[in-house]
């Protein structure tokens, strides 16, 4: 089935312009939706705009946001209140790496709001209007290969995607039944800018380009999904070992990620 036939035409992409969420705005505009995206950087959002027009997309609008602060995504609400998204893909978030204490706090906090809050802010809003008006919905949220543990080094992040994994696992089970489709994406190390804002020197990442599609195909059939022979191969690999294993052995890539050789930490 055609997505835009069981979802509509139109869908909301956050984080839109760098690595999985650029993805995910390409990938549905070859699908033929029409495209709302919201990320920070201005400047990419129209240079992502003027792609997508290139490659002869529907109708695509941008909206230049920091959906860490609840104002502005209320703001978002308020200006897209007469647009019916069948479709919201929430890739906005963010990362840090450090010892915990060295971290600025202030951007642990925003962390929080994005990864976490701004979840729980846009699901309850698009399930309930979806309910209301007894719509289908496709709802995406991100957790993380380091969100099944606690990972040393990046733990407020791993935390966070804890956090989104539970939630998605949660409201996916409550509302499957209502016509809502809720899909966790738990990727390991993706190329994308995440690196260099969060502090950390991913050697081995996986390209991004294709992740959507294959994310795409498996809305509605599964729960949580972990794209890419990377993301199977950490994530399996991983999944064998007792919880307390996985953050011992997550402790020492994440090291090596963060500090330079013979650093102290």
């Amino acid at each position: 089935m055609l997505l835009t036939k069981k979802y509509g035409d139109f869908a909301l992409v956050t984080g839109a312009t760098e690595g999985i969420g650029k993805d995910f705005a390409l990938e549905l505009a070859r699908q033929g939706f029409s495209l709302y995206l919201v990320a920070r950087n201005e400047t990419k959002l129209k240079s992502l705009q003027t792609e997508l027009s290139k490659m002869g997309a529907k109708d695509t609008k941008v909206l230049s946001l920091d959906l860490s602060e609840s104002k502005n995504i209320n703001q978002l609400f308020e200006i897209t209140k007469d647009i019916s998204f069948g479709l919201i893909v929430h890739a906005a978030g963010f990362g840090s790496g450090g010892p915990l204490h060295e971290l600025s706090l202030e951007n642990e906090m925003n962390m929080v709001d994005l990864n976490c809050r701004s979840v729980v802010q846009m699901s309850h809003h698009y399930i309930q209007k979806s309910i209301q008006k007894q719509r289908k919905l496709g709802l995406i949220l991100f957790g993380s290969l380091v969100g099944f543990q606690g990972v040393p080094w990046t733990s407020t992040y791993a935390a966070s995607k804890a956090f989104v994994q539970s939630f998605a696992e949660g409201i996916h089970r409550e509302y499957r039944s209502k016509g809502i489709d809720v899909l966790s994406v738990a990727p390991g190390p993706v190329a994308s800018g995440f690196g260099s804002r969060a502090g950390m020197k991913m050697s081995m990442a996986q390209s991004s380009k294709g992740i959507a599609k294959i994310c795409l195909k498996a809305l509605g059939k599964t729960e949580t999904i972990r794209p890419g022979f990377l993301s199977k191969f950490l994530g399996w690999s991983l999944i064998t070992l007792p919880r307390k294993m996985r953050s011992i052995l997550l402790q020492q890539i994440m090291h090596d990620m963060i500090f330079p050789k013979g650093a102290k930490s």
